[in-house]
């Protein structure tokens, strides 16, 4: 087995997380994993095993030969599989990540299970019932956002397999879930972003990415692409992740004054990416996620504060100031207005009630 000068197995680095741990990270072609223990112990080297049987997967070839037909751990292969018909490989990047893992974790619980039976008239019968999948979806009632995103997985692949005649039936039809009850991510105050610029200043990376954040709108895993040459003319052009292929993917952000500024003011020159590591390198969505939560706390913030969060700070702004839905959206990026619509209608209700105190005090009441 060749090993790297780092004297670990190919593919294989020493990686530093966002707590400063030491870990060895497997990163090849896309996949990446963390393999704990010790190098080249048993118990690592079966997980660089696992790791190397990952990969094979996602490449679509000597996995596939070692799964058995008609199981789930066949059918999420094939599904993976990027030279297959499945949609899975039309979604954006990070949406790719997070549910391959949820696939894969489904894989490990129930992967040698057959889908289904088939009778010697050869007709078949599906064993994954919808019985079945609404106790498998019930378990994770406890994490109700954790279970939209599985049931929300499971149903596009069994809706793909289903279509394609891979199985008689799809068995996540009429499966139901909590429904989550929260308003998602934390909007910024202005009184976030003012203790935010007072702890980081113009000139520091942490105060780039804020400004970035803020005065474009974009998401974490649109921002952490954008470099110099994204700028023309005064303006940021972009086509998002997300939304790719859409009309809505293609963004032209007039550069605010005060980004600008900031911009300027930090040391990125030569660089293709504004927001890069210690080591140069751009980050990941999750990865720059991680970090600017640090920078948060490093501020003083509340829990929940993220760098999402900011994209609907803007929003808010947008709102308050008298802009339209579809204003907000050529800012935001926004495929669907119905997000954009529940900003307008607050920022109008908040009106609403000034000019309605306003009237009352004038009353003399």
């Amino acid at each position: 087995m060749l090993k790297t000068k780092s004297g670990l197995p190919k593919h294989c680095c020493w990686h530093h997380d966002r707590h400063g741990t030491r870990r060895v990270r497997f990163r090849k072609a896309g996949f990446s994993t963390y393999l704990t223990g010790t190098p080249w112990s048993e118990d690592f080297m079966r997980q660089y095993a696992q790791a190397l049987d990952g990969l094979k997967v996602q490449a679509g070839n000597i996995g596939a030969g070692r799964t058995v037909a008609g199981t789930v751990n066949a059918l999420i292969v094939t599904y993976l599989d990027p030279h297959s018909s499945s949609p899975f490989k039309t979604g954006a990047p990070e949406t790719q990540r997070t549910r391959r893992n949820i696939l894969e974790n489904f894989r490990e619980a129930h992967g040698d299970k057959p889908l289904y039976s088939i009778g010697s008239a050869g007709k078949r019968t599906m064993l994954l019932t919808r019985e079945h999948m609404q106790r498998i979806v019930n378990e994770k009632s406890a994490t109700p956002f954790a279970q939209r995103n599985f049931l929300n997985t499971l149903r596009a692949m069994f809706k793909w397999a289903a279509k394609e005649g891979r199985i008689p039936d799809d068995p996540t039809l009429g499966v139901t879930r909590e429904k989550a009850k929260s308003i998602g991510y934390k909007t910024w105050s202005e009184d976030h972003i003012a203790r935010f610029e007072a702890k980081h200043a113009i000139g520091s990376k942490p105060r780039l990415a804020l400004a970035l954040l803020l005065y474009t709108g974009l998401r974490r895993s649109d921002v952490v692409k954008i470099g110099p040459q994204h700028i023309h003319d005064g303006a940021l052009t972009i086509e998002q992740g997300k939304t790719e292929g859409g009309e809505e993917a293609h963004l032209e952000i007039p550069v605010h004054p005060k980004l600008r500024a900031v911009i300027d003011a930090t040391p990125t020159l030569g660089m293709k990416s504004f927001l890069v590591t210690h080591f140069g390198k751009p980050y990941t969505a999750p990865g720059f996620g991680n970090w600017f939560r640090d920078q948060c706390n490093e501020a003083g913030l509340p829990k929940g504060i993220s760098a999402h969060g900011l994209r609907k700070a803007t929003a808010r702004r947008l709102a308050e100031i008298g802009c339209t839905a579809h204003q907000i959206a050529a800012i935001t990026g926004h495929a669907s207005l119905s997000e954009v619509q529940r900003y307008t209608k607050a920022a109008d209700r908040k009106r609403m009630a000034r000019e309605a105190m306003t009237k009352l005090v004038e009353g003399g009441w």
